[in-house]
């Protein structure tokens, strides 16, 4: 059995893997490392979340790293802050006992100055967003002419999230001598025609079947009718009392209301989504891993980076538009030797979607029936018995309470007891399921299961415009994400819109004073002109949230009755001010 030990690797980076506890190489490590090592070959990894990547090219970029220099010698590209971050901190943890070796995360969301002085007091391994380090090369403040090693991890996302031109002016600015190193879950053309474009008859090393999911990971799915896709989805986490997991949306609209639904009706969930600040985001984050959220409502752009290897669950809300998507959202799950299930919500119209997905992971769905309120009360029931069982009694801190809680109950039988104890923990459950219809779609109804999928699509769309759920993700969460990522400290254009099905003439523009720095995302901004007009909705157009103000587009008929609702409405203790855009110009 091949260990660490066996890959030649230097004492002092030995010692710091020794200390995570790190034994024995996972398989991509163990096929990457020596390749690397031994041939300085460029290296086409296909990998699983979860499957030990980040060490795989972490190792050798310490093994090749001259402490003695003072410019970046690695460059390591990830599409998202978070996965910045945790690239970052891992190679620093892998580097513990190599002296004065630093390692710099540069990204979107926090100042771009701070990041211009740690480059230049002297960078050895520099992990970049790909627009904060375009950012930092056209400032002349990221010198890439010494690099001899560059690392491309999550490459499908980054190409994903439109990442190509910069990539493509990235690697222009490195040596063309480097060695590359492109890491991927899955290996669709693009992936093919980046590696043939420049890289050097790459080593193409795979752990696993291409695109397979991990044998750790269950995969259900759930058909629904469109109008029960939410209760369906509290069903579900209700039969689950210890479900610690991540919900898939597709937009950010989507993960902030779910979210929001969730916990108004008690449940432990956040939303992670890239209208979020980077300090919002950390919050929850932090929560999530310590878990004091046990759900997290994200979109795939968003759950990039999360790095936390006991999750039970991946519940798809919403199937992604590409399947290979789905792979990197169930290898959330089932990582570091544990089990995980990765289930989905579907309509009728989407069985097709399921069957392509199951040609790309290479494993069939089990069809599961949406819980019974009887099953998920009896469930609830024996995991609070099973819960009472394990509780160890503290007797010193009680004991003074004792005499006088005996007294209370004494008029009291055991089973009155019991009774009165279940059914005050369990009143929820009981009242909310009582004589609750299932939700299950009755086979051969697929008819009509179509069209009250039609009729929520159609909702959909009123509701989001034309181009529906895609137009504004598409708009809307790249340019938050990756907006996000180029920083605030140049304007380059909206960053934020959501664009209505019906933009033109019959809509009016409108400037309002408040925008990023006031906390303010599109739904929000929604919510402020319904809110301001007691409730009265109005149609919306697109929405462009900037840094210190926004414009939004409304039909023309709404647009007296919204600026005078507006105009005496306060946000965030600021009054607001809203104006015809005509009269600020256009940008």
């Amino acid at each position: 059995m091949t260990t660490f030990t066996d890959l030649g690797l230097k004492p002092e980076i030995l010692q710091g893997i020794t200390a995570l506890g790190y034994e024995i190489p996972t398989p991509i490590q163990a096929k990457v490392i020596p390749q690397v090592l031994d041939n300085r070959s460029d290296i086409v990894g296909l990998a699983q979340t979860g499957t030990g990547k980040t060490a795989a090219f972490g190792l050798p970029l310490l093994q090749w790293t001259d402490t003695s220099l003072r410019t970046p010698t690695s460059l390591v590209l990830a599409p998202t802050r978070e996965l910045c971050v945790q690239i970052a901190k891992d190679i620093e943890s892998y580097a513990k006992y190599m002296g004065k070796l630093k390692v710099l995360p540069v990204y979107g969301g926090t100042s771009i100055t701070n990041q211009i002085r740690d480059l230049r007091n002297g960078v050895h391994i520099l992990v970049a967003t790909p627009g904060r380090l375009i950012d930092l090369i056209e400032r002349k403040a990221a010198d890439l002419s010494a690099i001899e090693i560059v690392v491309m991890d999550e490459a499908d996302e980054m190409l994903n999230m439109g990442f190509i031109d910069d990539i493509n002016i990235i690697l222009s600015s490195c040596p063309n001598d480097r060695t590359t190193m492109l890491f991927s879950a899955t290996m669709p053309r693009e992936i093919q025609r980046l590696a043939n474009k420049y890289m050097n008859n790459p080593v193409e090393i795979t752990a696993g079947d291409r695109n397979a999911s991990t044998s750790q990971v269950e995969h259900h799915y759930y058909y629904i009718r469109e109008r029960d896709r939410y209760l369906a989805l509290k069903r579900i986490v209700d039969y689950y009392p210890g479900i610690y997991g991540i919900v898939f949306c597709k937009t950010k609209l989507d993960t902030q209301r779910i979210a929001d639904k969730l916990m108004e009706e008690g449940y432990n969930a956040e939303p992670l989504h890239g209208d979020l600040s980077q300090q919002q985001r950390d919050r929850v984050m932090d929560k999530f891993r310590n878990k004091n959220v046990s759900l997290l409502v994200a979109t795939d752009v968003a759950a990039r980076g999360i790095d936390v290897d006991s999750l039970t669950h991946v519940i798809n809300y919403n199937l992604p538009d590409e399947s290979e998507t789905y792979t990197h959202r169930s290898g959330r799950t089932g990582r570091a030797g544990k089990t995980g299930i990765s289930l989905v919500l579907a309509n009728i119209k989407e069985r097709s979607k399921i069957r392509q997905i199951e040609n790309v992971i290479k494993k069939k769905f089990e069809k599961k029936l949406i819980p019974e309120g009887s099953e998920i009360c009896r469930v609830q029931l024996f995991n609070l018995i099973d819960k009472i069982e394990k509780t160890e009694a503290m007797d010193n801190d009680i004991e003074p309470f004792l005499p006088e809680i005996f007294a209370r109950f004494e008029s009291f039988s055991r089973e009155d007891l019991i009774r009165k104890i279940v059914a005050e923990e369990f009143h929820r459950f009981l009242i909310y399921y009582q004589n609750s219809a299932s939700l299950n779609v009755p086979e051969g109804s697929d008819r009509d299961s179509g069209r009250d999928s039609d009729r929520g699509d159609r909702r959909d769309r009123g509701s989001r415009g034309r181009d529906g759920d895609r137009g504004y993700d598409r708009g809307s969460d790249r340019g938050g994400d990756r907006g996000g990522d180029r920083g605030g400290d140049r304007d380059r254009g909206p960053r934020s819109g959501y664009k209505g099905g019906n933009d033109g003439d019959n809509f009016a523009r409108v400037f309002i004073n408040c925008g990023k720095m006031d906390d303010l995302n599109p739904q929000r901004l929604m919510g402020i002109v319904n809110d301001s007009g007691n409730g009265q909705r109005v149609q919306f157009g697109r929405i462009e949230i900037l840094d210190k103000f926004s414009f939004f587009e409304i039909e023309k008929s709404t647009e007296r009755m919204v600026l005078e609702n507006l105009n005496k409405f306060e946000w965030k203790n600021r009054r607001i001010k809203a104006e015809p855009s005509e009269k600020r110009g256009r940008r």
